[in-house]
């Protein structure tokens, strides 16, 4: 990333672009760290609840009025809670880019949090929780991590039900003073935009933003959810985890392909042994899910009752079997599929914004898409062997949701 498209604001805040000509479009990705890793133990949803609270007016704007002119704008956003960081993001055409941004300033620092939305709020947020336990594989795969990662890097950021209906406006009002700030926050933008326009901007919009206060690290702590999950129904949701490397590890692109060989297509080895040979499941996937610090593998299964022994043991030793290596073929096929992905980024400004802040958060620098490529390229059967080698897939998390406990293979807690 040339020094020229960063730009570090005096209060800790960083900006970074990446302009272009070639779109009509442009997107920005601003990222707080506000996540759920921040909650009390006792107040599990606070950082999902503030973050909805705080799109119920800011500025000068009541709650229709923010909206409205969000819309207005045409902007396209999201706004998601996770374990490190809060993230807000949106994409438009290039002359609304700094009027949203003006917005999203509002938000992130001037927030009404009205309390006589709170009881609204927490609907939400309870619905969405809903939600995750209404679908038993989403619920299932919350968790798995929550029993893989120590707390509070496995929490989900819904929350529970018991916390979500305790909290107080006082608690939203506490938790966006001590944890909403320039330190540490990120904004990725790219797209059809004027690089001096857009510091010029984020100065005027940011530069007087008070610093928070720097928060200690998480106290680590085991967890201890059950191993089954009982559930009445004909069907059998199945997890299985193993540790990895995150995205800033040297080998990260080795790990993330022997994931893509395991699960991605239609000709990977989950796919094509355990759902198109035996015909076990009707749905089956491996992810490598990466935190600045730590990262797993998460595999999930769904089949029958009747079957949900057989697919545990197959899927189990797919994965153990993917420790002795991958054959030069399958990775030419991924291969194919990884620069498909890239092409596909690069017409997309809200996927290059995105990456932008990740990369930042992540390595303290910017992944050019030409790097990534050639690492790609770099990739031999050989290199990704030798890492499998050195980090065999092993020390197994599992969680199974049905109506009958599965016996575990041998390995697996």
């Amino acid at each position: 990333m040339p020094s020229e498209f960063v730009h570090r604001l005096d209060n800790g805040l960083v900006l970074l672009g990446e302009p272009s000509d070639a779109f009509q479009s442009a997107a920005f990705s601003l990222l707080i760290p506000a996540g759920c890793v921040h909650d009390p133990a006792d107040k599990s949803g606070l950082a999902s609840l503030a973050c909805e609270m705080m799109l119920r007016g800011a500025g000068d704007r009541d709650s229709r009025q923010l909206i409205s002119d969000l819309e207005n704008l045409g902007v396209e956003r999201s706004e998601t809670v996770g374990v490190s960081q809060a993230s807000f993001s949106g994409a438009t055409i290039g002359d609304s880019l700094l009027p949203a941004l003006s917005i999203y300033a509002d938000i992130v620092r001037r927030p009404h949090l009205p309390t006589d939305q709170l009881e609204a709020g927490r609907s939400v947020c309870i619905q969405e929780l809903r939600g995750v336990e209404d679908d038993p594989g989403q619920k299932l795969m919350m968790e798995l991590r929550r029993r893989h990662y120590p707390d509070p890097w496995g929490r989900p950021s819904q929350g529970d039900l018991g916390a979500l209906a305790q909290l107080t406006a006082e608690d939203v009002e506490l938790f966006f003073r001590e944890r909403y700030g320039p330190r540490d926050a990120i904004i990725g933008v790219a797209g059809n935009f004027d690089w001096q326009e857009v510091c010029d901007a984020v100065d005027q919009l940011f530069g007087d933003w008070a610093v928070q206060a720097e928060s200690g690290a998480a106290l680590e702590t085991p967890n201890s959810q059950p191993i089954h999950l009982p559930h009445e129904s004909n069907q059998c949701h199945i997890g299985l985890a193993f540790p990895s490397i995150p995205y800033r590890h040297p080998q990260y692109f080795e790990a993330w392909s022997a994931v893509g060989v395991l699960s991605g297509g239609m000709s990977s080895r989950l796919f094509s042994e355990v759902r198109e040979k035996r015909g076990l499941c009707y749905t089956v996937y491996a992810s490598l899910h990466t935190q600045r610090d730590r990262a797993a593998v998460f595999c999930y299964a769904g089949t029958t009752a009747e079957r949900a022994q057989e697919t545990l043991d197959v899927t189990h030793s797919e994965l153990v079997r993917l420790g002795q290596g991958v054959e030069t073929e399958e990775l030419a096929r991924l291969k194919a599929r990884i620069k498909s992905s890239l092409i596909m980024q690069q017409e997309s400004t809200s996927a290059r914004a995105s990456s932008l802040s990740r990369d930042w958060y992540h390595l303290g620098r910017i992944r050019p898409v030409e790097e990534v490529a050639a690492k790609v390229d770099a990739l031999t059967a050989e290199s990704i062997n030798t890492y499998l080698a050195e980090n065999p897939p092993e020390s197994f998390t599992c969680m199974t949701l049905g109506p009958q406990p599965l016996e575990l293979p041998d390995g697996i807690s």
